[in-house]
């Protein structure tokens, strides 16, 4: 099948995160608990990503140990430049880490967070996309919006929520979404920390999960809901952050969600273990992994940025990496070799169609007239002597 499952040498997997590289290059980021009674500590490893066989690397390359006053990885979020990563600690608050290396050798290099280092459990993090913004949402309802890489407090808000759950930043990195744990959702505004909007719902539905869209046609923010024992996904409007309609796309509760790079594809992580990935354009099925981790619970659901496979997480079956079954799509090179195909069939026709037709030029001919030579590659020519005598006939 196409999932592999990367050996768990200390505790149970966390969560995880790509790390996207130069040249199109992939690597995953493991965030791994500690064992009971102290026999393994909690470890941050990276491995390395085959995109022909859509697997893991063996052993990492790269492993980081957490001190035992951190307490156990809570969640991770990647920079998208791909050189940084912060881990939020069950103890010991945010972790700051810089990935130094490349083929040769990779090292993960412990920094300081000073702001954040305090700041107690913070329940989800992410960066925006253009890599200027740090936001986190702590599990006491507070949240903070940073400036990248000088940490400069935009946003201290003590009160955003009751427990922040998910979080969001748009594709132009100009709006933050946020959910909270009693089924609210709120919109900010990253660069002033500005609150925008509280986001409408009917009265017994809770909202968990966000996720912008990402193709950049597509101005619409997708919210996982509950209603009643009815799991939905609501699509909104960012022009408004009105509710245009809602779908049903899987058949339990979700407990994670994931949109592709690319903005086409939305994946849900179900709470028991299946995940189930629709076409943005149609918000229709088009892949679906039943008992993808049995019985669990996903924590953590990820597309790779160029492949289409998917990394989740599980803390009873760890790591996964599954190669989706959609629809292949043309890549760049293949496109422009059709479009020369087609050139030179209609060249090659053309040239066909004119030498086996006598009233191609629909010209008067003389008796003693030639008609004249097309070569595809070189001059049309004509004999004098032929223009003198049908210039005389005239």
């Amino acid at each position: 099948m196409e999932i592999e499952e990367a050996s768990r040498e200390s505790g149970h997997v966390v969560c995880g995160s790509w790390i996207r590289r130069p040249k199109k290059v992939n690597w995953v980021l493991i965030a791994k608990a500690s064992k009971r009674r102290g026999s393994s500590p909690a470890l941050l490893n990276i491995f390395s990503f085959d995109p022909v066989t859509a697997s893991l690397s063996s052993s990492p390359l790269a492993t980081h140990t957490l001190k035992e006053s951190d307490g156990d990885p809570v969640t991770v979020t990647v920079h998208p430049g791909g050189d940084y990563f912060i881990c939020s600690t069950s103890k010991g608050g945010c972790k700051s880490f810089e990935i130094v290396g490349g083929a040769t050798g990779v090292t993960i290099l412990a920094k300081e967070l000073l702001p954040l280092e305090t700041a107690g459990v913070q329940k989800c993090m992410a960066f925006s996309f253009d890599g200027s913004k740090l936001a986190v949402g702590g599990v006491d309802g507070c949240l903070r919006i940073m400036e990248w890489p000088n940490l400069g407090v935009i946003l201290d808000e003590p009160k955003a929520h009751k427990s922040i759950r998910d979080m969001d930043f748009s594709l132009d990195s100009e709006y933050l979404a946020t959910t909270s744990t009693d089924g609210s959702a709120r919109i900010w505004k990253a660069e002033d920390g500005f609150p925008l909007s509280t986001l409408e719902r009917s009265g017994d539905e809770n909202i968990e999960l966000c996720r912008f869209s990402k193709d950049g046609t597509k101005p619409f923010l997708f919210c996982a809901a509950q209603r009643g024992e009815t799991p939905l996904v609501n699509v909104y409007d960012i022009s408004t952050w009105k509710k245009l309609g809602f779908k049903k796309l899987s058949r339990k509760t979700a407990s994670t969600m994931a949109v592709s790079l690319d903005g086409k594809y939305i994946a849900l992580g179900g709470k028991d273990g299946d995940v189930s990935v629709a076409e943005v354009k149609t918000m229709e099925i088009y892949h679906y992994s039943k008992r993808l981790h049995l019985g669990q619970s996903i924590a953590s659901l990820e597309f790779c940025p160029s492949e289409r496979v998917m990394l989740t997480t599980s803390s009873e079956w760890g790591e996964m990496v599954t190669k989706l079954s959609v629809p292949k799509e043309w890549k760049e090179w293949q496109i422009y070799a059709l479009l020369f195909c087609l050139f030179m069939a209609s060249v090659v026709a053309a040239y066909f169609f004119f030498e086996n037709s006598d009233s191609f030029w629909r010209l008067p001919m003389g008796k003693d007239q030639k008609r004249p030579k097309i070569s595809l590659f070189g001059d049309s020519s004509t004999p004098s002597e032929d223009h003198s005598r049908w210039n005389l006939d005239l």
